[in-house]
């Protein structure tokens, strides 16, 4: 029965861990698209 609790305890990190690793995986918001709209608004 315990081993069942283990198992249980390791899907539910593993579900976890995969959840918040895609979660903060995504691209980084560039400056890029600041920068452009900025210059635009200065011409």
């Amino acid at each position: 029965m315990w081993l069942l609790a283990v198992e249980a305890m390791g899907a539910f990190f593993l579900f976890v861990f995969i959840v918040w690793w895609t979660m903060f995986s995504g691209k980084k918001p560039s400056n890029k698209n600041t920068k452009k709209s900025d210059q635009t608004k200065q011409k």
